[in-house]
């Protein structure tokens, strides 16, 4: 099932503009959206309202005929880019290919992503070609409202990363302490247990999923009081661990993103009560999604607690450096950060939409505490795509 491109074409339509342009590699989503397809080096896609058309090497042409979305491929071979380039240089062949190529498609004037570069954008204008910048950044609108098929996408990544979080918490419960230390720290199999170790743990068992990710968070005591610390050195007894997950698989390209927070031991007064109050805050926000509802509201729902227990928000107190100090969630999707926001600028969520959920308390002498899940909005409430427990102690 495509996605719904209507709302594209009533941009191009009050623009005057015959169809979005889009030059980048598959690592940018909204190549991948509008293309259907992933190519490693970069390659040209023009959307229409009545047809999709995408330009590639001859080294990507198979796999585009037979992958992507578009309905017309065509080669820069097509347009004899090598002797172009022999006599004007790559960046000036490319523009004459890429005006030609358009031209016959009968596309005189598009709209490009916001941050489309200026020197192709200029060479272009130089063919003759009007470039004008989505400053409304439809196409991300647009993504923000899953189809079934990408809901899907979704939910198969996060059961990779809830293997992930298993095999970090395995890792951990089989951790032990050692004893008679002033500065104790967890050994497993002999060795230091190190947030760089349980990061491996992560990121292999992923890999035997089909996922993968250039970073993630595992921050132990002080490191858990900065929200995206990815954590260094020791893992430590009774002091909170976050472990923050956020992969991407590499056949459909779709995130997954969970938080869970654990403690080795015993947890402090101080951590339990956080914990308590984050996941009746969590709830809060579960509670209050439903399609029509502002992400705005849902924020709300969580401030709501942590204020009524006299903890600090951003919203209570916008310079707020501990407590409760970040939005509660966002989109994911081809992007892991993408709209909509439920936060304090959120809009109305509406079925389709696939977000966080990931309230958190921070402090240095403390540490942090976060729990996340993933939900899609759906007709008459929410379901949620994550199925793993939140238990603080392993």
């Amino acid at each position: 099932m495509d996605p719904d491109f209507s709302a594209l074409d009533d941009h191009l339509a009050d623009a005057g503009l015959d169809g979005y342009l889009v030059d980048a590699d598959g690592a940018n989503s909204t190549q991948r959206y509008l293309s259907g397809f992933a190519a490693p080096d970069p390659f040209t896609t023009v959307y229409t309202p009545d047809a999709t058309a995408i330009l590639v090497s001859a080294l990507e042409f198979g796999r585009a005929t037979t992958d992507s979305r578009a309905d017309e491929v065509s080669r820069l071979a097509d347009y004899d880019y090598r002797e172009l380039a022999s006599e004007h240089g790559a960046e000036a062949a490319k523009a004459r290919v890429v005006a030609a190529w358009l031209d016959d498609l009968g596309v005189d004037a598009v709209a490009t992503p916001d941050r489309f570069p200026l020197g192709p954008a200029d060479r272009l204008r130089e063919r003759d070609i009007g470039v004008t910048p989505d400053t409304d950044d439809v196409v991300t609108g647009i993504r923000a409202r899953k189809t079934p098929e990408e809901i899907n996408h979704v939910r198969d990544t996060q059961r990779a990363n809830e293997a992930a979080m298993r095999a970090a918490e395995a890792l951990l419960r089989e951790a032990d302490v050692t004893e008679g230390s002033a500065d104790p720290v967890l050994h497993h199999d002999g060795a230091v247990l190190t947030s760089e170790r349980v990061k491996t743990e992560i990121e292999s068992t992923l890999l035997e999923h089909g996922c993968g990710l250039d970073e993630t968070i595992v921050a132990c005591g002080a490191d858990a009081a900065d929200p995206h610390d990815r954590g260094s050195g020791p893992v430590r007894p009774d002091e909170p661990i976050i472990v923050d997950i956020f992969p991407r698989s590499k056949t459909t390209g779709y995130h997954g993103d969970m938080t869970r927070t654990f403690v080795v031991g015993e947890p402090d007064d101080t951590v339990s009560e956080w914990f308590d109050r984050t996941h009746e805050a969590f709830d809060a926000a579960l509670d209050a999604v439903e399609p029509g509802v502002t992400g705005a509201a849902v924020h709300d729902a969580v401030c709501d607690v942590y204020e009524d227990a006299e903890i600090p928000t951003l919203r209570s107190d916008p310079t707020a450096e501990t407590g409760f100090i970040h939005s509660t969630g966002h989109g994911v999707g081809l992007d892991v950060h993408e709209l909509p926001r439920v936060a304090p600028d959120g809009d109305e969520l509406r079925p389709g939409h696939v977000v966080t959920i990931e309230p958190g308390l921070y402090d240095p002498s403390v540490g942090g505490v976060r729990i996340e899940d993933l939900i899609v909005v759906t007709d008459d409430g929410y379901e949620n795509l994550t199925e793993y427990p939140v238990e603080l102690r392993v």
